[in-house]
């Protein structure tokens, strides 16, 4: 995204910053205040904007760089937007199909413990996102932990653990982390020189991971309402399964190798799953499902909410709020300069946070623009709204698990960043005593 006006220290800038705030505010107090956090942060996005257009028409500045910005925005929300609209509707499906039920069910009739299920859920976490990616893992598991409990002393450990472990195998792989994509398409580091930032991650996240689990019981294990011990699966179900891993594989092989946004793909296969649908409609009636009502079940809120924050850090970043980054690493030691970038991006969306870095040209040997990747990929864990698959959980645990009950664990996840960053710094100083 490019920037073309310095607004700094105008009206508009001071008003902006405000609003943002302020919606920050509202949106982390949604248990408080029992206000969809959609609704702040709606209201923040599309106002910024409004405002500096008005901006604009008053000081006789030429709209069409700020129509430009809008429609780029568009773009990248409307990408975002369908390829969550084809996620929940696949979830779902998958949903009604018992899919999440049966696998319930077979994790607890193994009489795995809570805490067992636990580890079970952040290992798979950890392996599948680079597989698919952090958000899809996240939808993934979170339903499962859902349906396991709604104990929330139980469920908000679990919904922390896999999003923690996702985003950290995420930190470091170019597949499906943008800011890492970003960096490796920047020609700063080579692809596999990024597996140099695996120790940190993986090593922090078994430490935050061992640390949340003191908090869920021991030897508790889940208990089932419903009794049926040969519970299968629906018809249809295993080739909803199938269409929907093939959709996550094709999805990034198309991606990767093509630069076919993934979105059109998930449509794409959204389409195939409307087939599957006509043709268990048209002949086999009695075991049909509807895919219409499994997509009015999706979190709508959600998708608003995404519009709206995504809006509101475009602005900021239009109104050269992020140009400060780069005051930071030229007046500051360049290793806090990274840490301080990191916390940024739990703040501010990570993609402008590195595309600010990165058109700086900042002149960084490769360990520190590893470094710089990593504290961005792994600090947006710490506040929710800071990572796409924390706002996805969330919504799917309505009162159950929220900003508040999130922060509880603030400290937590505080201490994976701070380990993460010292094995870092520990793993260099190995490397240069045995060179």
């Amino acid at each position: 995204m490019e920037t073309f006006l310095n607004l700094t220290n105008t009206w508009v800038w001071y008003i902006c910053l405000f609003i943002f705030f302020v919606s920050y505010y509202f949106i982390s107090r949604e248990e408080r205040y029992h206000l969809n956090k959609a609704k702040p942060a709606l209201l923040a996005g599309t106002s910024m904007f409004i405002i500096i257009w008005i901006y604009f028409v008053l000081n006789w500045l030429d709209t069409n760089i700020l129509r430009q910005e809008t429609e780029n925005l568009i773009i990248e929300i409307s990408e975002i937007f369908f390829f969550l609209l084809v996620a929940m509707t696949f979830i779902e499906v998958m949903v009604n199909r018992w899919v999440f039920e049966v696998l319930k069910r077979k994790l607890v009739y193994h009489w795995y413990s809570f805490r067992q299920l636990f580890w079970i859920l952040g290992f798979l976490a950890f392996f599948i996102s680079p597989l698919a990616d952090n958000l899809t893992t996240a939808l993934i598991l979170s339903t499962v932990a859902i349906h396991l409990t709604k104990d929330p002393k139980i469920v908000v450990p679990m919904a922390i653990n896999i999003v923690v472990a996702s985003n950290a195998w995420w930190s470091w792989s170019p597949f499906w982390d943008i800011t890492t994509l970003m960096v490796w398409s920047s020609w700063k580091a080579e692809f596999l020189q990024f597996l140099y930032i695996f120790p940190a991650a993986f090593l922090g996240w078994l430490l935050t991971s061992f640390l949340l689990s003191l908090y869920i019981p021991k030897d508790i294990k889940p208990e089932l309402k419903n009794k049926i011990l040969n519970l299968k699966l629906k018809s249809w179900a295993k080739k909803v399964i199938f269409l929907w891993l093939f959709t996550i594989f094709i999805s990034v092989v198309i991606d990767q190798y093509f630069n076919i946004p993934a979105m059109w793909w998930m449509m794409f296969w959204l389409a195939l799953l409307h087939l599957v649908h006509y043709h268990s409609k048209k002949f086999h009636k009695e075991i049909g499902f509807d895919i219409y009502k499994n997509m009015k079940k999706t979190e709508l809120d959600t998708l608003l909410f995404f519009f709206g924050i995504l809006s509101a850090v475009w602005a900021l970043d239009f109104l050269w709020y992020l140009h400060y980054i780069v005051v930071f690493y030229e007046n500051v030691w360049l290793n806090a300069a990274n840490i301080i970038t990191g916390m940024l991006s739990a703040i501010v969306d990570n993609i402008p946070v590195t595309s600010a870095v990165l058109k700086s040209e900042i002149d960084m040997w490769l360990n520190d623009w590893l470094f710089m990747t990593m504290t961005v990929g792994i600090w947006w864990s710490l506040i929710s709204f800071g990572s796409a698959a924390w706002v996805w959980v969330m919504s799917k645990m309505k009162g159950i698990y929220t900003f508040s009950s999130h922060i509880r664990y603030f400290h937590i996840i505080f201490l994976w960043y701070m380990a993460s960053i010292f094995i870092f710094f520990l793993q260099n100083y190995i490397v240069s005593i045995i060179k």
